[in-house]
């Protein structure tokens, strides 16, 4: 498809996602707006506020913009953060959409760089962590394992270190808009769409104020759902394991034949026997617990209810 430019200015729709960001929203939506006097494009930044429990909410819709659009989404109950990303873009009407967080790690500053690609052809540009300053050594090697290993499972090659924080054309959103799984992993959807993607290397910053909302338990979640929405190896592994086990098996039971015809120590081997028993069992419960993964994700998918429920819209024009 033909990547085809506006014609004079270009809309640029900003999504951010937020969750109890009380302490940090007032200097996000300063820093945006700050960008209408540095692109030459008319913005409009979508709030998507994912059921905070604090003043979040309000203070978006109180901020004065100096005429920059705010609109908010205000959701009934937290979804999650793929799922707030998600109805900001339902709900963008630019011709490019930048995602971008709300705890100003990944620098807004960068968004005209990311405008410009966009203008030279780019249906996608997405960041590239080069640094993360404030972040432990732990979260940082665990995040690039799961970049590797994710890569190891799916079926469509995903760049290293990167986020949901890139720009992407109204084509490609459209066809996110399309795809309608309910276990979603944006920027997996994003690199199995296609079309012409650059990377835009940055220095990701320490978050300015607040919590993480992102802990171990959360993390490992995400990554399930990055690795089974994008690939079945996992079940392919469990068949893999199973007929391992099943030629251990039978070179056991011969073992076991051959001692008790051909010897008089066929009672010995207990210790042996509890092992190979303890091994398959455990090797079963991995199998069923990954197909059980894979079972509860089309019973959601089956049950057909919606992605999420809108409390308030603000800030929109009327329909």
């Amino acid at each position: 498809m033909e990547h085809r430019m506006p014609v004079g200015k270009a809309t640029i729709s900003i999504v951010v996602p937020c969750y109890n960001e009380e302490k940090v929203i007032a200097e996000t939506l300063k820093r945006l707006c700050a960008l209408a006097n540095r692109v030459e494009d008319d913005l409009e930044l979508i709030f998507v506020d994912d059921g905070s429990a604090d003043q979040t909410r309000e203070i978006v819709k109180s901020f004065d913009s100096q005429g920059v659009p705010i609109r908010l989404i205000g959701f009934s109950r937290n979804f999650g953060h793929q799922i707030a990303v998600s109805a900001g873009i339902d709900a963008a009407k630019g011709d490019a959409i930048v995602l971008i967080d709300a705890d100003l790690q990944d620098p807004p500053e960068i968004i005209p760089e990311m405008i410009r690609k966009w203008r030279e052809g780019y249906e996608v540009v997405y960041g590239v962590r080069t640094e993360r300053p404030g972040e432990s050594l732990f979260k940082v090697a665990t995040a690039r394992g799961f970049y590797r290993l994710l890569n190891e499972f799916s079926d469509v090659p995903i760049p290293f270190d990167t986020g949901d924080f890139r720009l992407m054309s109204k084509t490609v959103a459209d066809v996110l808009r399309s795809m309608p799984e309910r276990d979603r992993f944006l920027r997996g959807m994003v690199s199995w769409v296609g079309f012409k993607q650059t990377p835009l290397p940055y220095k990701r910053a320490p978050r300015f104020a607040g919590a993480t909302k992102y802990p171990l338990a959360k993390m490992i979640r995400f990554a399930v759902d990055g690795i089974l929405s994008f690939s079945i190896k996992p079940l392919q592994l469990s068949v893999s394991l199973g007929m391992t086990c099943a030629v251990m098996a039978v070179i056991g039971i011969v073992y076991a034949l051959y001692l008790r015809i051909f010897t008089d120590i066929w009672v010995e081997g207990w210790t042996a026997l509890m092992i190979a028993v303890l091994f398959l069992g455990g090797v079963q419960l991995i199998s069923v617990g990954i197909l059980g993964e894979y079972v509860g994700r089309i019973y959601s998918e089956s049950k057909g209810r919606p992605l999420y429920v809108v409390d308030e819209y603000h800030g929109f024009p009327p329909p």
